[in-house]
């Protein structure tokens, strides 16, 4: 039996994913699959560190100290072959409050901010929230794996300021190739745009895919690329608020970390950094798990979508531990869709249409979870069809 077959009960701690049932579907009977958190215990390297400085009865303002900077460092080269330096890391609550303050440390009011739908919901926001022109360079989907249409991208390019990569890719799985990368990147290098590399899902990879750090392609590269990192979405801490920029050009670090003190935000949250340096330092082992018991889970769902509902065709993920189900083949609309699921199903997912209008027809699932409750999600499911 794995470590991670172990159902938790996670109502009542305040979880997003669940304490938020009734807000979100109008229900609180419903199996929830949305939040892109895992029900799954973090690794035992984490809870230790934390139980060790909780029993120190003060829990005052906090430095980061060097031994974060050498765990994130020593993570990257040993996970991802990226040599960096401790000076270019800058740390950040979060990386979806990072991309807000980058828009405005790197942007002017009506300039252009590209991104590629159906991508993660805070994207489309950039725009609406710092009064920026939203560009849309919409992925293709063919024969089953989405693909970039690079004619529309040296278009959108020109008339960028900014591009926000999601890499790998959430919602639709995609681990972009070496050459994907670079032929974005060097447009972008040549149009003058900065890219926003939102790497967060880079550690959930399924073999043989590996991740390429866009700022690793090369010296020309990196001076145009913010790396947004985090290990939240690794080992299931995303609730200690803690992530990190990697910013190589010395000009770009500047402005960001201008910003961020603008707004006060200098300081880091205590039980976050002893969970990353933790993490980081000790999780290796129960990471290679993980992926294991995850690859498992998305060859369950898919095993079981081919053989009795074959009218919702599963996109192969190559990383995340977020499923993109096509629901086309169902015939309903987008609105009939999200309530075949809520009220027929008693299932919580996202609904395509939240990731863009490209993804309309498509619901997304969370598989980061024991295997029982996607036994008990599939049995709901073929009995609403």
């Amino acid at each position: 039996m794995s470590r991670f077959d172990r159902a938790i009960d996670r109502s009542g701690t305040y979880s997003v994913q669940y304490d938020e049932r009734g807000a979100k579907f109008g229900r609180e009977d419903l199996l929830p699959l949305w939040v892109a958190d895992m029900d799954l215990p973090s690794p035992q390297c984490v809870t230790d560190a934390l139980l060790k400085r909780a029993s120190h009865p003060v829990y005052g303002y906090t430095l980061y100290p060097d031994r974060f900077f050498d765990a994130v460092t020593a993570w990257m080269a040993k996970q991802h072959g990226w040599s960096i330096e401790k000076e270019s890391i800058v740390p950040v609550p979060g990386v979806v409050p990072a991309l807000n303050l980058l828009v405005n440390a790197l942007s002017e009011p009506g300039e252009g901010i590209l991104i590629q739908p159906p991508v993660y919901h805070p994207f489309f926001r950039l725009g609406k929230n710092h009064g920026r022109k939203l560009l849309k360079n919409p992925l293709r989907l063919e024969n089953g794996r989405y693909r970039i249409d690079f004619d529309d991208f040296s278009k959108k390019a020109k008339e960028a300021r900014l591009f926000v990569l999601c890499s790998p890719h959430n919602p639709v799985g995609r681990v972009w190739e070496r050459e994907e990368l670079m032929r974005m990147a060097q447009i972008c290098r040549d149009e003058e745009v900065v890219i926003l590399s939102d790497e967060v899902h880079a550690d959930i990879l399924f073999s043989p895919h590996t991740h390429t750090p866009t700022a690793s392609l090369g010296r020309d590269i990196s001076e145009i690329t913010v790396t947004l990192n985090a290990p939240s979405k690794t080992f299931n801490i995303a609730g200690l608020n803690t992530a990190y920029a990697i910013i190589e050009n010395d000009s770009l670090r500047r402005r960001f970390a201008s910003e961020i003190r603008r707004y006060e935000l200098t300081m880091g949250n205590l039980f976050g950094i002893e969970a990353l340096m933790a993490a980081y330092e000790g999780g290796s082992t129960w990471l290679a798990e993980l992926l294991l018991y995850l690859r498992g889970n998305v060859e369950y769902v898919t095993d079981s979508l081919q053989s009795e509902m074959p009218a919702i065709v599963p996109i192969e993920p190559e990383a995340t531990y977020l499923m993109w189900l096509d629901c086309r083949g169902l015939g309903m609309s987008d609105k009939e869709l999200e309530d075949f699921f809520i009220n027929e199903a008693g299932l919580g997912l996202n609904t395509g249409i939240s990731f863009g209008e490209e993804g309309s027809g498509f619901m997304r699932m969370n598989v980061g979870c024991p295997r029982s409750k996607l036994e008990e999600a599939m049995k709901r499911l073929k009995s609403a069809l």
